[in-house]
């Protein structure tokens, strides 16, 4: 079995943006994310951890300026806080085994998917698709990201 863990190695070959996001609880700015567009088969992992997040079956274009998903592909692995910073009451979400700043989740989703939005940075993501998530040790989760 794969285990996810946040290390210092994985943290220095960060970009300057992947850390300000991940590590300093950055956003980037809208529009600008450079997985926002993808409409690829695949999964998005913690760009530091490498831990399964949100699959291209869930992802969905809420016209936010971020990639949006509809739930995670695997629940234990986003951790849902309280945020009131920035004069606003949000939900921040992060991943659990690097404890990434990842993004935020509204409810505010597509309804017949759930009615929730996470809003995700590209930054804090790594993106691995369908015919690589064998070889990278993601088959388990092949059932998950089927053509849209």
């Amino acid at each position: 079995m794969k285990t996810y863990t946040r290390s210092d190695a994985a943290i220095a070959n960060l970009t300057a943006e992947q850390y300000r996001v991940t590590q300093q609880s950055g956003t980037e700015r809208p529009g600008t994310g450079e997985l926002l567009y993808n409409d690829e088969p695949g999964i998005y992992v913690d760009i530091v951890s490498g831990e399964p997040l949100f699959a291209s079956s869930d992802k969905f274009e809420s016209g936010c300026g971020w990639p949006s998903f509809t739930k995670p592909i695997e629940p234990d692995n986003v951790s849902e806080l309280h945020d009131s910073s920035h004069g606003m009451i949000r939900t921040e979400v992060r991943s659990t085994h690097a404890d990434s700043h990842l993004g935020h989740v509204f409810p505010d989703g597509p309804v017949d998917r759930g009615g929730l939005r996470y809003c995700i940075n590209s930054a804090s993501l790594r993106f691995i698709h369908r015919n690589d998530m064998e070889a990278e040790g993601y088959g388990k989760y092949l059932n998950q990201v089927e053509e849209k």
